[in-house]
């Protein structure tokens, strides 16, 4: 069963979804650009059969408020609140797209919270274009000046951002989307190979198979965790 909830980081009300035992052991995942919680609707009842899942709307999408201020570091900082908040201690951290570089940035500058971390076709931290930013057609569910803040951040991550990569000392699972993905794969091998213990699999249907093959996506990431 789903559960929806609010809860207060600093000055941001952020809203989450939970799926599993509320005994069991935490499992957090975030949404890429443009998304929200509802992204993990379809793997997130799949990881709960394990684990304790918490699925956050990141600040300026979703139920979560738009403060109109969308750093990645905010992000993260958010998530670490979040954590407090929540009292969870350890987790296991899960991104998708920008949600993926909002749990690296977490795992590198908060490792002692992250138990083990899953980048699932996660933009890599090096300078290049991370894909359109246009406007959606129709209504959207996340403030619209999220998407041009953000992209140009993951767009222009910096120039010694790779070099952080060394920093993560959870172990780390790396999922591409293999061809139909119009993310450049062989970065994510360049990626695999800066962070100290990570692995790297691919799960062919594109940028978005935590959605379309969301069984074996979530297969993969149990198994990651209890290995």
């Amino acid at each position: 069963m789903e559960d929806q909830s609010v809860v207060d980081v600093g000055d941001v009300r952020l809203a989450y979804r939970t799926w599993g035992d509320a005994f069991g052991s935490p499992v957090v995942l975030l949404h890429g650009l443009g998304g929200s919680a509802a992204n993990w609707e379809a793997a997130g009842p799949l990881l709960g059969q394990e684990w304790r899942v918490f699925a956050l709307d990141l600040r300026g999408h979703g139920e979560s408020d738009w403060p109109d201020d969308y750093a990645l570091d905010l992000m993260a900082e958010d998530v670490v609140g979040f954590l407090d908040e929540l009292e969870l201690d350890r987790v296991g951290l899960v991104g998708h797209g920008m949600g993926g570089v909002v749990a690296r940035l977490v795992a590198q500058e908060h490792s002692d919270r992250v138990e083990r971390l899953v980048l699932v076709e996660t933009p890599a931290p090096f300078p290049g274009d991370p894909g359109p930013a246009g406007r959606a057609e129709g209504p959207v569910d996340y403030d619209e000046n999220a998407v041009p803040a953000v992209h140009d951040q993951l767009a222009d991550p910096g120039p010694d951002a790779d070099g952080f990569l060394g920093d993560i000392v959870s172990p780390t699972l790396i999922i591409t989307g293999g061809p139909e993905s119009k993310m450049e794969q062989h970065r994510q091998a360049d990626v695999a190979s800066l962070i100290p213990d990570c692995r790297l699999i691919t799960v062919p249907g594109g940028h978005r198979m935590h959605e379309t093959r969301a069984d074996q996506v979530a297969a993969h990431i149990t198994e990651f965790f209890t290995s």
